[in-house]
């Protein structure tokens, strides 16, 4: 009897709810950004390549600078050396903290919000916390990508003056950021800030939803935190990260184009979006489009595959001395 009675009062309590973790700001922010500098650190020159390729336009007897990723890389090397390589690299690094912060952050503030209290999240509001992740970035993404583009392309540009007799004058990223701010104010640094939204939105809602899956279909850690082990996050980022770069490529060229402001002669001008498309279609043809796709591709994953996989370990919480949240 009294064991009927046991039965039915623990019947009548009430079920408690899941435990809801506190979103701990701080070291995620931190995370993102040591993340961003070891990602980028490592994948540098190919990210130099992809921009000098798809900024070169095909000449009107079809000559180019640039037959193939290769190529490039040997020419850059030859003339330039190795640090030519990193030509660009200390404002995208200065830069690369926030802006990674700031993506990998929001994405897991969105996803927190947007989570019901069963824990559910489908793939819909995956999606939109992925986008509004890649909306918020695009405050530092322009302005990086701006001077980064500047600094990446400087040699293709003199080189191809060279060739023509002419002589570009060099600058620094600081030196182009002050020209740009005392000709056309804060505005100057966010010249094709609309090809960069419709990329890094784009790729955050392909990006984000994906590495999700793929990082649940790997094995568990065994320190009962239910988080995939280290080579399944890091595979997750590299698969994510390549189908999502190949996938926005063709706005990657766009913006690209936009951005970039030394032109070599015979080069076109682009007024716009649309206006850079239709012209690259019409004088380039489509494949125009997946220029410098390769090693795009070949930058991006391993960037993500790293830099997620370092945002994971939770490097910052170490550093802190505060429990990891989920």
């Amino acid at each position: 009897m009294a064991t009927i009675q046991q039965h039915s009062s623990r019947q009548k309590q009430p079920l408690r709810q899941p435990q809801q973790h506190q979103f701990a700001l701080l070291p995620k922010i931190l995370n993102g950004g040591i993340a961003g500098i070891i990602g980028v650190t490592c994948v540098f020159p190919l990210d130099l390549v992809k921009t000098r390729l798809q900024s070169q336009q095909i000449g009107p007897n079809g000559e180019r600078m640039y037959n193939s990723m290769f190529d490039c890389f040997r020419k850059t090397y030859a003339t330039e050396g190795y640090f030519g390589m990193y030509r660009g690299s200390g404002v995208n690094i200065l830069l690369i903290t926030p802006e990674k912060a700031i993506k990998l952050t929001a994405n897991d503030y969105f996803r927190h919000k947007l989570t019901s209290k069963d824990g559910k999240l489908p793939i819909s509001s995956q999606m939109i916390a992925g986008g509004l992740a890649g909306a918020f970035q695009i405050i530092i993404t322009t302005p990086m990508e701006l001077l980064k583009i500047q600094m990446q392309d400087a040699g293709r540009v003199a080189a191809a003056a060279k060739l023509l007799g002419k002589s570009v004058e060099s600058t620094s990223a600081t030196q182009l950021a002050t020209k740009l701010l005392k000709q056309k104010g804060i505005l100057g640094l966010y010249k094709g800030i609309g090809a960069t939204g419709l990329r890094d939105i784009t790729f955050s809602i392909i990006y984000f939803p994906l590495f999700a899956k793929l990082n649940e279909l790997g094995p568990r850690r065994s320190d009962g935190s239910g988080e995939a082990v280290f080579w399944c996050s890091f595979l997750a980022g590299l698969a994510a990260g390549s189908i999502g770069a190949l996938a926005v490529n063709p706005l990657d060229v766009v913006k690209t184009r936009l951005q970039a402001i030394n032109k070599v002669d015979g080069g076109k001008e682009f007024k716009g979006i649309s206006d850079c498309i239709t012209k690259t279609l019409k004088h380039e043809g489509f494949s125009a489009f997946f220029k410098g796709g390769l090693c795009r591709m070949i930058v991006i994953a391993p960037l993500f595959g790293i830099a997620q996989t370092i945002y994971y370990l939770g490097v910052a919480e170490g550093l802190l001395g505060v429990q990891k949240s989920k």
